[in-house]
This record gives C-alpha cells, sequence and structure tokens, in this order.
C-alpha cells in the first residue's frame, strides 16, 4: 500500500506538487478548509477548490471558478487534498478515479483518515497521505 508516512516522502510530494484540488473548500477565513489553501496558494501552488453548494452561486477563490466537482477540472492535478469528514472520504472516491489523468497523490488533512479509501486508491498507484496537514507540513519542513 502507499499511504505515505516518512517525512521524506511528505517533503517530496510538497516540493514536487504544483497544482491541488481542494474537496470541501471553504469561504470563511477562519476554517482551515480555507486558509490552508490560502497559503498554498501563496506559496506558488495552484489550488482549485472543489464546493459544490459555493459553485452553484458561481463562486471564485484563487483566481478559478470554484467546482462542483472534481470532473469539472480541465487541467491536470497533482493533489487531491480533502476537507471533509472522515466518514464522507468514500464519498469521493468516484470522483478522484473518474480524474483523468488521476493525481500523483490524495491528502486527507489533519483528523481525517479512511485506510479502505487510501488501500483502494494505493491500489492504483495514487499515492495518499493521511491526517496531515498541508500548511503545518509545508511551514515545518520548506
Amino acid at each position: 500500500m502507499t499511504v505515505l508516512t516518512a517525512t521524506q516522502d511528505v517533503v517530496r510530494v510538497l516540493r514536487d506538487s504544483r497544482t491541488v484540488a481542494v474537496i470541501g473548500f471553504h469561504p470563511d477565513e477562519i476554517k482551515p478548509a480555507h486558509y490552508v489553501p490560502e497559503y498554498l496558494d501563496r506559496q506558488g501552488y495552484k489550488v482549485y477548490g472543489i464546493n459544490p453548494a459555493l459553485a452553484s452561486r458561481g463562486a471564485s477563490a484563487f483566481g478559478h471558478p470554484v467546482l462542483s466537482r472534481l470532473a469539472e477540472l480541465n487541467v491536470p492535478i497533482d493533489v487531491v487534498e480533502i476537507f471533509r469528514r472522515s466518514d464522507k472520504v468514500k464519498d469521493h472516491l468516484a470522483d478522484i478515479l473518474a480524474m483523468s489523468p488521476p493525481p500523483k497523490v490524495v491528502w486527507l488533512q489533519l483528523g481525517i483518515r479512511d485506510d479502505a479509501v487510501a488501500a483502494e486508491l494505493s491500489k492504483l498507484g495514487i499515492e495518499v497521505i493521511q491526517n496531515r496537514c498541508m500548511l503545518a507540513d509545508h511551514r515545518q519542513f520548506l
């Protein structure tokens, strides 16, 4: 299984990834699902928000429209970052698997874990990071 836990793997993902799709992006600046992607944007990552409610209102974030689903992206994505409760992660598996090309990494934000989804993604060659914060790891390691 390709669930990454080693520091050098996390650093490699942070260093080599340039595009991030954020499932569960939130408009409230005090929520991690807003300030973490905002931080990544400021660090030079291209960040795309995924949130059906915001997409239906025509919202945008980081210079891109917020989208309802990953399938609406028209650019390759390095990392799909998930800001949803652990019991909701499986709801996004089909959308992730339908991506073409598939993401290199699926990152479950701090406090989020789904070993079954991680195993499924890993079987298909998609690396998984669980229960870690991209912002905190970026600040600590880069």
